[in-house]
């Protein structure tokens, strides 16, 4: 298959497949500029920051694109390693466990530029740049809407372990959000700090039997970060009929039926992110940390416009620093 001289769509297993069946640009031609996205094992259809970076990609200036879907995490470094080899200008990395095999790649190939998308990376380099997004913020987004739905004055937060800064900064954000609008009410939270090393973001089962015992304690909102594990308590909320706000990704379209009791999800906005990346790396600029922008899935028609309107507000606000979560960036 031969790629037009115009933006191309490649959709890759791996990089066997890739390299057996695609004619790669010539990247290497300064008039060309390319750039590529390595998604994490979620995929490119995960409803959350793969999805919206390719998005993203798709309505930069670049004139060819293209993305590798990470079958396996072994499959991280030599996906980089294709695009890198072919001369692309711009590479983009999804999700935190690509942090490491990004920050080796900038080392390695100079020439590229490396985006590690939610990767906060303790070493700058000239071609490296990090996007994150204020977990604090979307917590306490969360917590000062749960306080607005609840019925019995009790909301439950569910995350992975306390000891990753951003899931102390999401459960920590939803405390104090939930309390900067009503000091009277009870926020219950939960962290899988005792739980198995070996099933870190991916235990199911301990989120959705730690928000039953939210539930049972009287919390009628369920709020959680942390893959699987978060997932497991928004299925948990569901089953139970109470309402569910989730991080990460649109956990409602996520989850299917399973996620029907989720009211909205709060994630980075990384097809923005990734636009405006894309435009300074063209003008020659390198910004090596970004804070990205927050978005929000709308409610739907049951609830009032208000809370909608209401949130997106303060979400504003928060940004604007007109009102500060008092979360510290890391855990104390």
């Amino acid at each position: 298959m031969k790629i037009s001289k115009l933006k191309s769509f490649l959709l890759v297993i791996g990089c066997l497949v890739l390299n057996a069946c695609i004619q790669s640009p010539n990247c290497f031609d300064e008039e060309i500029f390319c750039a590529a996205l390595v998604t994490d094992t979620l995929g490119i259809n995960d409803y959350g920051i793969n999805q919206d970076a390719w998005l993203g990609l798709q309505e930069s200036e670049a004139d060819e694109i293209a993305y590798i879907e990470s079958v396996d995490t072994r499959d991280y470094q030599k996906n980089i390693d294709y695009f890198a080899q072919k001369g692309f200008d711009v590479i983009i990395t999804s999700g935190i466990g690509l942090q490491d095999e990004t920050l080796h790649s900038s080392d390695l190939y100079l020439d590229s530029v490396f985006v590690g998308l939610n990767q906060p990376f303790e070493q700058t380099r000239a071609n490296l740049i990090s996007i994150t997004f204020p977990e604090d913020q979307m917590g306490f987004a969360a917590g000062a809407l749960a306080s607005q739905l609840t019925k019995t004055g009790i909301v439950g937060g569910v995350c992975e372990t306390s000891g990753i800064d951003s899931m102390w900064r999401y459960c920590e954000g939803f405390r104090a959000g939930a309390l900067f609008l009503n000091p009277e009410i009870k926020v219950l939270i939960l962290y899988r700090d005792s739980g198995d090393r070996e099933k870190l973001f991916v235990d199911e089962a301990w989120g959705y039997e730690n928000a039953i015992s939210l539930i049972r304690r009287g919390a009628d909102v369920i709020f959680s970060a942390g893959g699987v594990t978060g997932q497991g308590a928004l299925r948990a909320a569901s089953e139970s009929n109470v309402y569910a706000i989730g991080t990460e990704r649109n956990q409602m379209q996520a989850l299917g039926e399973n996620g029907r009791g989720v009211v909205t999800s709060l994630y980075g906005a990384g097809r923005l992110e990734v636009k405006e990346v894309m435009r300074f790396v063209k003008e020659g600029f390198v910004q090596p940390i970004r804070i990205g922008q927050i978005q929000f899935v709308p409610l739907n028609q049951k609830f009032p416009e208000e809370l909608t309107l209401g949130l997106d507000l303060l979400l504003a606000t928060l940004q604007n620093k007109e009102i500060y979560t008092n979360v510290t960036f890391e855990k104390p």
